[in-house]
């Protein structure tokens, strides 16, 4: 069996070995590695092929002994093969997963300015697919360069924006390098970043109305190239979309909204247990955190305390990636929470009938009357949604309507 793997330094937050047991038959590992240890391990012949990421994307080119013509222009390797000499082959199929992305957005590149944040290994692969596809100009912003985030003014009127550095990745989600608001004229955002599936930048595109895409695509797009590197076997381009849709669908939450007593805790214990899913719970956490009831905290603190807590937990809560995540009735009161639960995950609002909510061990229900709550939660969790989900009937049948969601989602 072939032994592939992914060579970084840091790899906690990597997908590719999912991916890859799709792609074929063969062994893939993660190899993470010093500086100092990257000669004696790529010259031990330990692995027949490898992915390469950050940091490592040039400093390999030195151990191989021919590189593609992409590589070489280009001038950054993310793919290793080892040859029956034992010498290592370079490429870049960066390249192919970028110009994926890109094609499948379809917004058109060609004939317009772009900016490129970043100046490593992706950085240049992003740059060359750009031009490659007609851009007009493309400038890259860096932190030193004579381009850099001091002097964005001087490209106010780019209209293509592409992230090829790691901020907002996880667990640094919720950064961005640059305010979109910046940009008057942007009609396209890409990210290169896929963990999390929206980025704080990609949730301002999404926010302004400006086509966007992330990196799971690209991701998938250059392990199916690399896959076929490896193997020497073609694989079928579909094989892309399949298990892009796949992965979106496995790694996306699935957060519970709604009033209190609409049965987010039961749907969400029954939906998790039948997606083989961990449950978690905001208010839980909360509690846990603060190291006292609910009820306690909103008698002695106050709501307004709460609600910073709970602010907290969801920050907390959604980084993590194919939970099932049931919300206290007013996480969508703050609109800073919709970031924090959308960008990782389907929210779902679950809806039941004023005359079925129980209140009792409920302080917001036991102090204000439902319909008033009611009345000013109800756009807030209409505002929130990307279902609805009624659980007027069976926990069986929420479960049931929120899969064919979370599938539709996926498919979308």
């Amino acid at each position: 069996m072939l032994r592939c793997g992914l060579l970084g330094r840091m790899l906690g937050h990597s997908y590719s070995p999912a991916i890859h047991a799709e792609l074929g038959d063969y062994e893939y590992k993660l190899y993470e590695k010093e500086p100092g240890e990257l000669a004696a391990f790529l010259q031990s012949g330990a692995v027949d092929a490898l992915n390469v990421t950050i940091p490592y994307k040039k400093d390999v080119m030195a151990f191989c002994a021919a590189l593609s013509e992409t590589a070489r222009r280009i001038g950054s390797v993310n793919t290793l093969v080892r040859r029956a000499d034992g010498t290592l082959f370079g490429d870049n199929t960066d390249a192919d997963g970028f110009a994926y992305m890109v094609n499948k957005s379809g917004v058109n590149v060609a004939g317009r300015k772009a900016l490129v944040f970043g100046s490593g290994g992706a950085s240049v692969t992003a740059c060359d697919v750009l031009k490659t596809l007609g851009a007009a100009s493309v400038a890259v912003i860096s932190r030193s360069g004579p381009d850099n985030y001091e002097n964005l003014d001087r490209h106010a009127d780019a209209e293509i924006l592409v992230n090829t550095t790691p901020v907002g990745m996880y667990p640094k989600n919720g950064a961005s390098p640059v305010d979109l608001a910046k940009f008057p004229n942007c009609c396209g955002v890409f990210d290169v970043v896929y963990n999390p599936a929206r980025t704080a930048l990609l949730l301002q595109a999404e926010k302004l109305g400006i086509p966007h895409a992330g990196g799971l695509s690209m991701l998938v797009a250059q392990a199916k190239r690399a896959s076929e590197l490896f193997t020497g076997l073609q694989i079928a381009d579909t094989e892309i979309q399949r298990i892009e849709q796949k992965l979106a669908r496995e790694m996306q939450n699935v957060v519970l909204v709604g009033m209190p007593g609409c049965g987010k805790s039961a749907v969400g214990a029954a939906l998790a247990q039948k997606l083989g899913r961990e449950l978690l719970d905001s208010d839980v956490l909360v509690a846990e955190t603060a190291g006292t009831p609910i009820p306690e905290i909103f008698r002695t603190q106050g709501e307004c305390a709460f609600r910073a807590m709970e602010t907290q937990a969801l920050e907390a809560l959604g980084k993590r990636s194919g939970a099932v995540i049931a919300t206290g009735g007013g996480s969508v009161l703050r609109e800073e929470n919709y970031a924090l639960l959308h960008q990782n995950g389907m929210i779902v609002w679950l809806r039941r009938d004023l005359d079925q909510l129980p209140i009792d061990g409920r302080p917001v229900s036991q102090s204000v009357a439902l319909e008033e709550l009611y009345r000013v939660r109800e756009p807030r969790y209409r505002r929130f949604a990307d279902c609805i989900v009624d659980n007027c009937g069976s926990v069986e049948d929420a479960v049931k309507h929120i899969m064919e969601a979370l599938y539709e989602t996926a498919h979308s």
